[in-house]
């Protein structure tokens, strides 16, 4: 379904009588993950606020959400209780696995939350600050190892954006995908790679227990109880915010998407999600309707720039 239809759907919420739907949400990796935890976040809150009697939650792995996407998009035509997590690691994997099923197949609903990326090294590394670690990736970029998230997405997004405001050429970048974050955090703590990088909140309770050290983060701004300061501040102008969101099933009514949004809608203004999103650590960034399309529309763009850059997307 394109994007046309949110403007009509979203005005219209308010006037869609009010009634109970379960859904069934599909977080398209891992359990365990940034998408899958947002899932069962959402699950739990939408129970918990009567917003829907019932919610499942179904994961789907692989290629960066691609394989998941593609499954619900098959699947889940004109169905109004199926909706999908993804989020800016999607938009990158999308166009690095050239995936013939994108986000333009599904309907957007809402970005949701957002998180900062972090920069971290080993405790034992000597490597103290930001430009520490740049002064290393300039003398050989392909001496400095990357652990992170799967290829084209929002890790390797923020490496290829530092590389390129250091004056180093993206393409020469070593960077290391993983499949999960688990396999990430061992190579970084077990030394095998010079730098990680992925959400502040992923490496929170290594950083907090002295086996990680934080660089910095890609912010615009110091986060609150953070003490690191932004790639920015460091030299480098990089800002960048890994965000997550919610679509719906292709092939929707005006009056479908318009419950659905009504529901999204009441589950951000909800004193629970408020109180997730605090236990989280996510950052609140909830944005609907035809502005989030453009959003959208805006970073698919941005990205494909950078992917290009980083030599990714040709």
């Amino acid at each position: 379904m394109k994007h046309a239809i949110l403007g009509v759907a979203f005005a219209a919420a308010l006037a869609v009588p009010a009634f109970a739907q379960d859904y069934t949400i599909m977080a398209p990796a891992n359990p365990g993950g940034g998408w899958d935890g947002t899932a069962r976040a959402m699950q739990e809150v939408l129970q918990a606020e009567g917003i829907a009697p019932s919610v499942e939650v179904v994961n789907v792995p692989g290629a960066g959400g691609t394989v998941g996407l593609a499954q619900f998009v098959a699947d889940s035509g004109g169905d109004p209780t199926k909706l999908i997590v993804g989020g800016y690691v999607m938009v990158g994997a999308i166009l690095t696995n050239g995936s013939p099923v994108t986000l333009k197949d599904v309907t957007p609903i809402a970005r949701l939350t957002g998180d900062t990326q972090a920069i971290v090294v080993p405790a034992a590394s000597d490597i103290q600050t930001l430009a520490d670690l740049v002064e290393k990736l300039k003398a050989d970029p392909g001496a400095v190892s990357w652990a992170g998230g799967s290829a084209g997405g929002t890790d390797h997004i923020t490496v290829g954006l530092l590389a390129k405001a250091a004056g180093v050429d993206p393409t020469k970048i070593n960077y290391i995908a993983f499949s999960g974050g688990g396999e990430a955090m061992a190579a970084i703590l077990g030394n095998q790679v010079t730098a990680g990088v992925s959400s502040v909140g992923e490496f929170a309770e290594q950083v907090k227990a002295g086996t990680m050290r934080l660089l910095a983060v890609s912010s615009a701004e110091r986060l609150p109880g953070i003490d690191a300061p932004t790639i920015k501040e460091s030299g480098f102008d990089v800002v960048l915010e890994n965000w997550r969101m919610v679509a719906a099933a292709p092939g929707l009514t005006p009056e479908q998407v318009a419950k659905i949004s009504a529901d999204m809608e009441t589950l951000n203004g909800s004193a629970g999600w408020t109180k997730m999103l605090a236990d989280k650590g996510w950052t609140n960034t909830y944005l609907a309707g035809d502005a989030f399309a453009a959003q959208l529309d805006a970073d698919i763009a941005a990205t494909e720039t950078v992917l290009r850059d980083i030599g990714l997307v040709k």
